[in-house]
């Protein structure tokens, strides 16, 4: 049975830490031990990367007057090595097949509204003049946090398609463990029968689950840092959600936040209902558990 394992930024860099090679690379090893079970079969690793594009754009934007400006689709493109990287020495060394990572890209529509309404926040903080002055000369969309200053904003449109397809399918056909759509993947729309790459962001669950249905797997995992789902989370009538239907899933949505818990269930509901399999939304330290019914949030057919 096909796994696709979603790992959550947690899994790289958690709340204090500076996002060291050598902590981001600790923080992996705890969850790939998580991941044991499934080593000895088809299995797909993805992984977020907000924090490490937020670096690269950082690098980029402080040595400006010494190398050209990086274009986001190319940092999500770095971050995808930088971390597949870090992934496949830690799956490698528990894995008694041999770990692969694959570059990903993922066409996007270029008509989708999201293109029309940049809402993903990324990068560093500007001041006001800054980010007047971005505006003008990149075109760039900037939000102001009334906290730390002004924001890029960029679209984050839906995935469509994952164009290294057929190479990760032909990985898991050889037994080896595939990394693919880091960060959701490197965003690019066709354009005059070529590709070309777009400054956006994709959901890394949305792509997720669009890896795992093209790929006919049975199983989406999600590696959260809460042991499951919670109703009214972080509140007095906080309650644990053990088993959902993609209906129970989708009634659930406004309770929860956007930029958090809101995509993964979104994603996982989507799988399941298009493909009959199975979802679950766990914790790395309860994983084990959670394959044993035991814990975690199981998403199932109606």
């Amino acid at each position: 049975m096909t796994t696709v394992v979603a790992l959550g930024g947690n899994a790289l860099v958690r709340e204090g830490e500076r996002g060291t090679a050598a902590e981001q690379r600790a923080n992996l090893r705890t969850h790939c031990a998580a991941l044991a079970p499934l080593l000895d079969e088809p299995l797909v690793v993805t992984h977020g990367n907000g924090p490490q594009v937020g670096a690269a754009l950082l690098r980029a934007e402080r040595a400006a007057d010494e190398v050209p400006p990086l274009p986001l689709w190319l940092a999500v493109a770095q971050t995808q090595a930088e971390i597949g990287a870090l992934i496949a020495l830690e799956l490698g060394a528990l894995a008694t097949s041999s770990v692969a990572c694959v570059v990903t890209h993922v066409r996007v529509d270029p008509e989708d509204p999201a293109f029309d309404d940049p809402t993903k926040p990324i990068g560093p903080y500007y001041a006001r003049d800054d980010a007047e002055r971005l505006e003008s000369e990149r075109g760039w969309r900037l939000v102001e946090d009334s906290r730390r200053g002004w924001r890029r904003v960029v679209p984050s449109p839906e995935p469509r398609a994952i164009v290294e397809l057929d190479p990760v399918a032909r990985l898991l056909a050889e037994r080896v463990i595939a990394i693919a759509c880091g960060g959701g993947g490197i965003p690019v729309v066709e354009r005059s029968g070529r590709l070309d790459g777009v400054d956006a962001v994709i959901d890394k669950d949305s792509s997720s689950a669009l890896l795992a249905r093209e790929l006919g797997a049975r199983r989406l995992v999600v590696l959260t840092d809460v042991p499951a789902l919670f109703r009214g989370f972080r509140t007095p009538r906080q309650e644990e959600v053990r088993t959902l239907t993609p209906s129970e899933a989708d009634a659930l949505l406004d309770e929860l936040p956007e930029g958090s818990m809101r995509p993964k269930v979104r994603a996982c509901a989507t799988f399941v209902r298009e493909t009959g399999g199975e979802a679950l939304i766990a914790s790395a330290q309860a994983f084990s558990r959670a394959l044993a019914g035991e814990s975690g949030t199981r998403i199932v057919g109606e």
